[in-house]
């Protein structure tokens, strides 16, 4: 069993937020995938389902992102789980937008909702680190993350979450290299050779007829010559 905790705060004012991409992933994935419907539970919203032969719990904390530690911790006791079998889907301003890296342990570098991880259930669960970008100074950055996705990022974002959800299974399953390959397929795929604009191949050249022989007699030929 694995549990994906997608990090986020709870409301409407904040769901479009880029520091809500973690709350986005995890609906995308309950979605495609046929999911249990939301209900409350463990401080925030749960469903039940399956990737593959998996079962997954999904776990959205409705504690605000600084208390997230306080529902991941008590849903991890509640099914038995160790921190290796949780995945925590998070913004992640150190890639740019539409960028995707999966990462086992290590530290939280700054981010509340990963610090209050930490405490709870200690560093060694995996995260899926979603690119938002920087704003440049990190003056800027509680009013850059808890700001709405531009219409502008609306393709890249709708992009991610798709990848996201294609590799779910395999993410289930540990398999993280297949996972981000699903996740390229969506973000950067690759170009068919029947696109608009490649250019065509050259047709063959047409074959050339064979000379027929010539039957003319030595004296014809030399007539024809003088003609």
């Amino acid at each position: 069993m694995r549990l994906f905790v997608g990090l986020g705060n709870p409301g409407a004012k904040y769901a479009q937020n880029r520091h809500n991409i973690g709350f986005m992933a995890l609906d995308r994935i309950a979605e495609d995938h046929g999911f249990a419907p939301w209900r409350g539970k463990f401080q925030g919203s749960v469903s039940e389902g399956r990737l593959g032969s998996d079962k997954v719990i999904l776990l959205k904390p409705e504690t605000f992102m600084n208390l997230s530690g306080q529902s991941v911790g008590e849903a991890m006791r509640f099914y038995k789980l160790t921190p290796a079998d949780v995945v925590v889907f998070h913004d992640e301003l150190d890639l740019a937008p539409g960028k995707a890296r999966v990462k086992q342990g290590g530290g939280h570098a700054g981010h509340n909702g990963l610090r209050s991880i930490h405490a709870h259930i200690g560093a060694d669960y995996g995260r899926v680190r979603l690119g938002i970008g920087h704003p440049g100074h990190k003056d800027a950055v509680a009013g850059y993350v808890l700001r709405d996705f531009p219409k502008a990022d609306a393709d890249w974002l709708d992009d991610l979450l798709r990848g996201i959800s294609d590799g779910a299974p395999y993410l289930a399953d540990g398999d993280s290299g297949k996972f981000m390959n699903a996740v390229a397929l969506r973000v950067a795929p690759s170009r068919s050779s029947t696109t608009k604009g490649a250019a065509k191949p050259a047709p063959a050249p047409k074959p050339q007829p064979e000379p027929e022989p010539d039957a003319r007699s030595p004296l014809q030929k030399l007539v024809d010559k003088f003609k």
